[in-house]
């Protein structure tokens, strides 16, 4: 408060595990600033890395949609904000940015929106304005595809020119609003695997004996989704539970297998496939129906009203549909689907049918799908967890976690070791798992 009310335009980086009260912190800052008595009252804009947290902060939006960051991102690319235009005029009136979940994010796109504020406001850095930059290292860092660990800690944000204006300031244990014995217990131990200082000397770390969940997957399944087979349920049971894998595949594998289970009657939905290139090459449409990859929804889309879908575009931000959303499938009709968001005031709102490229460089084939940009919501992948609190956290661990952050992650999806329940390999009697963690984009941090 004191850089915005002095115009210091100070760079700072608010640390905290989850629910350590940083998303409290940043929308009281932002409060702050948006009430003050100012006769020049400045604007707080406040952006997240991904959909799911930016609903989360008063007035969020993604850090993308906001800043027309470009995707791809480059290391020469700066944000696609005209001279003179609506979001110039307003970035002149803004006095701070918040921007969480900035850990997850390539340093490419804060280092863009860098050089742009540079270009508009002719200050450095971020053109004078105050940044209050929110995360936690331990979680999941920037994904590179098919990156090594040495091109995935240099994406990271803490590896950027910028990081040396980042004052860092952290938010302790005791500011959590659920505090007893247990749950302080619970919390120092997933700091304790995020920061790799429980781990055994073969890299794995040993979980909770009384998360194993029997040796199959009926018995996870089970385990988080009891009486699945028995009627409709409330917009609660879905809200308070998740099964959680590393890899899309298995996921799509565990919602299928829960959809089987679900009552009511199936609908399948294929998509319209159509290939953008000029080159004149046919490709059969079951070809292009079998391609998938992540972002992407399926072809063959199997529905049951009542079942949990997850939304995979950013539609309406501003009224809570944007990329992670979850939502109940009340109605199918030919060219939307009828649903009702979990959480909030269950609001209803009507999901389009709508063009969607790929945002994989794996598909060397110019794919434009016509589809409901939805995918079941029983099962999702432990990084797109990221940003969300349930209830009951069941955790597929047959295939283990590859990444720097993925089993805190997962972990810390709930805040009781007794509503986390974990499958491992038929072949593990035990409950050790390998746990990554990368100490360099720790160092000085934790």
């Amino acid at each position: 408060m004191q850089s915005y009310d002095q115009n210091l335009g100070k760079v700072l980086f608010i640390h905290s595990a989850g629910g350590g009260g940083k998303t409290w912190v940043c929308n009281t800052i932002a409060a702050a600033v948006r009430s003050g008595q100012h006769e020049d009252r400045r604007v707080a804009l406040c952006v997240a890395s991904s959909g799911i947290a930016s609903l989360l902060l008063d007035g969020g939006r993604t850090a993308h949609s906001r800043f027309k960051i470009p995707i791809p991102i480059h290391e020469s690319d700066g944000c696609r904000i005209k001279k003179d235009s609506n979001i110039h005029h307003l970035l002149k009136k803004t006095g701070i940015i918040i921007w969480d979940e900035v850990p997850m994010q390539h340093k490419h796109a804060v280092e863009a929106l860098d050089k742009t504020l540079q270009d508009l406001l002719q200050k450095k850095p971020f053109g004078g304005v105050t940044m209050v930059f929110g995360g936690d290292f331990r979680q999941t860092l920037p994904v590179v595809p098919r990156g090594t660990r040495h091109q995935i800690l240099e994406a990271s944000f803490k590896n950027s020119k910028l990081w040396r204006h980042v004052k860092v300031h952290y938010l302790h244990e005791n500011m959590r609003l659920d505090r007893t014995p247990q749950s302080d217990a619970f919390a120092q131990y997933l700091l304790d695997v995020g920061a790799g200082r429980n781990s055994n000397p073969d890299g794995t770390v040993t979980l909770k004996p009384r998360m194993r969940c029997g040796d199959n997957l009926d018995s996870l399944i089970t385990s988080i989704y009891p009486g699945i087979t028995q009627g409709a349920k409330p917009d609660k049971y879905f809200a308070e539970r998740t099964l959680l894998s590393c890899k899309n595949d298995d996921v799509d594998d565990l919602n299928e297998n829960i959809l089987t289970k679900f009552p009511g009657q199936q609908r399948i939905l294929m998509s319209a496939d159509s290939v953008t290139s000029d080159d004149g090459q046919q490709y059969p449409v079951e070809y292009l129906n079998s391609l998938t990859c992540s972002g992407l929804p399926l072809a063959r889309l199997a529905l049951k009203p009542g079942c949990p879908l997850m939304l995979l575009r950013n539609i309406d931000p501003a009224n809570g549909l944007c990329n992670g959303t979850r939502m109940i499938l009340l109605r199918i009709k030919p060219r939307v689907l009828e649903c009702r968001i979990l959480g909030g005031d269950g609001k209803t709102v009507f999901i389009p049918r709508i063009s969607i490229p790929p945002n994989s460089e794996d598909l060397h084939v110019p794919l434009m799908r016509r589809q409901f940009p939805v995918r079941l919501a029983f099962a999702m992948t432990i990084n797109k967890s990221q940003g969300q609190s349930v209830q009951n956290v069941g955790l597929d661990l047959r295939t283990s976690v590859f990444s720097h952050g993925q089993l805190y992650v997962a972990l810390s999806r709930c805040t009781s070791e007794d509503r986390i329940k974990v499958l491992f390999p038929e072949t593990e009697k035990g409950t050790n798992t390998p746990n990554i963690v990368y100490p360099q984009i720790l160092a000085g941090i934790t």
